[in-house]
């Protein structure tokens, strides 16, 4: 048996650390922050139903409460604008008279007609003159049969204002139900009570505004209490005359034997009222009504209208302020969540750090190797990018040069017919020349008119051949003004005359527009880009036989649209699409740069247009092979 001394060692040394130690260490168990997020999301849900509750129905009772003083004070305002009407009928003289004269029919039908007269421009329902014993002695409605105006009810509670000299009463009106408001005036004469003025109010329309407002607001219900704790007032139809709080079997017997409501089944709701008088804002369970929940809680509050001994009440409907204490019970647990979640992440994120500490070496030393490959490689880009820079504008450099060299060769190749045009000509003068000196010194000078003419003839075409040389060799500048298009053309085909005559190739042009129609383009620059495709054309007829060339212009629209079309070898299709490229040529090597297609293509982009090559396929009416190109420009 182990001895006491023994069993004392065996035991665990007990924990002199501080609470809170002890609980971060529990807290550092693998299932400990499982539990804590579970509480913190009860504790969240908890907090956040109970303040979002509290606020919700303080504010809704501070909207309701402030809600309540204008309805009363509408209330006493809408009573208060007939007071004086009582006091003026008073002190008129006809109503005088009748008093001091009651049994005089002659007075009675003049205060008739007084109290009517009175009574339709002050806007009230009805005025009476009643003697102190309730008996009407004079009436805003008089009746021919004798009757009285009055109910049985509206006597009984008159009679018992008389005899509490009260200055008012409400009253039901048997015919319609409504509720009526009377003012009582007492006439005193000698401090004795001699006769009362009373004048009538109908409350239904107050009380038909009340109920369109609650009809469209379901949130808040108006109710009037009397002093029989009675609805003589409700936006609620249903609730009228009915019993503010619990009800006896005696209690409504007594009330319907008074005579004060008719017709009225005097029901009780089932309200609190000692808890209202105690509470200024009190949950209370309502009936079933329209626009309200069968046993729904509404919100109550009541205010004293002192002056006119009746009480209102509002029931407010905090439906919205359980919503949003239901959205912030979520929005309470999601909080508690978020608070356990983050523990946890803290205690992930210290378990992590101690992997990110150990690793820490090895990623300085990776980041270092890093840091001086990109280094290396930076210098080589930037040495690259360098290089790239230098040969690009070595390239535009080249690219300038043979745009040029292009443009010479062209006028190399109309130089040399140009130089062949000349050759005759020239031959022609000497020829002339001699001959005129010849026929000058015979004498002969009709003869020498005749050559003279001819010489001057022969200088012109010679000139009007330079000046289109020149005119082409020229550097393009902007227009100032639009080119004909028809000379345009003559001059292109003046200047390829001799390799167009050389080459045998037969010319048509189908120009279907009007006289001097000009177009915006530079003259010399179109006539750049018509030389390139006439060239072109004559070039890609070298195969075949005969040769034929058709230039045609015509309108489209607000565009005119020129086609160049010859009926050569053609272009494979394959390679339409490198045409426009810089140095592509379909031409044998030593016969052509590239460069013509792309200058024209350009110059007409600048012009506003397109330069397109169309394949046989495309050209409706069109000879088996050849190409045509095609650009459009805008006309004036």
């Amino acid at each position: 048996m182990t001895s006491p001394p023994a069993l004392l060692q065996a035991l665990p040394p007990p924990d002199t650390r501080p609470w809170w130690r002890r609980w971060v260490a529990r807290l550092r168990r693998p299932n400990a922050h499982v539990w804590l997020t579970l509480g913190l999301v009860a504790l969240g849900m908890l907090l956040g139903q109970r303040l979002s509750e509290n606020a919700g129905m303080a504010q809704l009772a501070a909207v309701a409460s402030e809600r309540l003083e204008l309805y009363t004070a509408a209330l006493e305002a809408e009573l208060a604008r007939h007071d004086y009407l009582p006091n003026l009928i008073a002190i008129d003289d006809e109503v005088q008279a009748l008093i001091a004269q009651p049994d005089d029919g002659a007075l009675r039908r003049r205060a008739d007609l007084k109290l009517a007269r009175i009574t339709v421009r002050a806007g009230a329902s009805a005025s009476y003159l009643v003697d102190r014993q309730g008996v009407v002695l004079a009436s805003s409605q008089p009746s021919d049969t004798g009757n009285n105006p009055l109910s049985a009810g509206e006597q009984s509670r008159l009679r018992d204002a008389l005899q509490a000299q009260a200055q008012h009463f409400f009253a039901v009106n048997e015919g319609n139900g409504s509720t009526e408001y009377f003012m009582l005036h007492l006439v005193r004469k000698q401090r004795q009570v001699q006769a009362a003025v009373v004048v009538r109010l109908n409350l239904a329309p107050l009380e038909a505004t009340w109920i369109d407002l609650g009809l469209r607001s379901h949130g808040e219900k108006l109710l009037v209490v009397d002093d029989n704790e009675v609805l003589i007032m409700s936006s609620v139809p249903e609730w009228k005359y009915r019993i503010l709080g619990h009800v006896t079997p005696e209690v409504q017997a007594a009330l319907q034997a008074s005579g004060r409501y008719p017709g009225a089944s005097l029901q009780g709701m089932g309200l609190n009222v000692e808890g209202m008088e105690k509470q200024d804002a009190l949950l209370v369970a309502v009936p079933a009504a329209k626009g309200l929940r069968e046993g729904g809680l509404l919100l109550a509050q009541q205010r004293v209208a002192a002056p006119l001994g009746v009480r209102l009440v509002t029931l407010s409907d905090p439906a919205e302020v359980w919503r949003q204490a239901h959205y912030a019970t979520w929005g309470g647990g999601a909080f508690g969540a978020s608070v356990g979640l983050m523990s946890l992440y803290l205690a992930s994120r210290r378990r992590a750090l101690r992997q990110v500490f150990q690793a820490q070496t090895a990623l300085q030393k990776a980041h270092g190797d890093l840091e001086r490959l990109v280094d290396h490689r930076t210098r080589e880009l930037r040495t690259t990018n360098e290089e790239l820079k230098r040969q690009i504008a070595q390239r535009l450099q080249a690219e300038t040069e043979l745009v040029q060299a292009g443009k010479l060769a062209v006028l190399g190749q109309m130089s040399a017919g140009v130089s062949h045009e000349l050759n005759q000509p020239l031959t022609a003068l000497r020829a002339l020349s001699a001959n005129t000196l010849r026929f000058l010194e015979a004498g002969r000078t009709q003869t020498v008119a005749e050559n003279l003419k001819a010489i001057d003839s022969v200088v012109e075409r010679m000139a009007a051949i330079t000046r289109q040389l020149k005119s082409f060799a020229r550097k393009a500048e902007n227009a100032a003004e639009p080119a004909v298009l028809q000379t345009a053309i003559a001059n292109v085909l003046l200047l390829l005359e001799h390799r167009l005559r050389s080459a045998q190739v037969e010319v048509r042009q189908d120009l279907t527009l009007p006289d001097g129609l000009r177009v915006k383009a530079d003259a010399n620059r179109l006539e750049q880009v018509l030389v390139n495709l006439v060239g072109n054309a004559i070039d890609a007829m070298d195969d075949v036989s005969p040769r034929r060339l058709l230039i045609s212009a015509r309108k489209d629209g607000e565009r005119v649209r020129v086609q160049v079309r010859d009926n050569g070898r053609g272009i494979d299709p394959a390679l339409l699409p490198r045409l426009f490229e810089p140095f592509f040529t379909t031409k044998p090597a030593g016969q052509g740069l590239g460069l013509g297609l792309v200058i024209s293509s350009k110059i007409v982009h600048e012009f506003g247009g397109t330069l397109r090559a169309v394949p046989p396929a495309d050209m409706p009416h069109a000879e088996a092979g050849g190409m045509c190109f095609e650009f459009d420009l805008a006309w004036e």
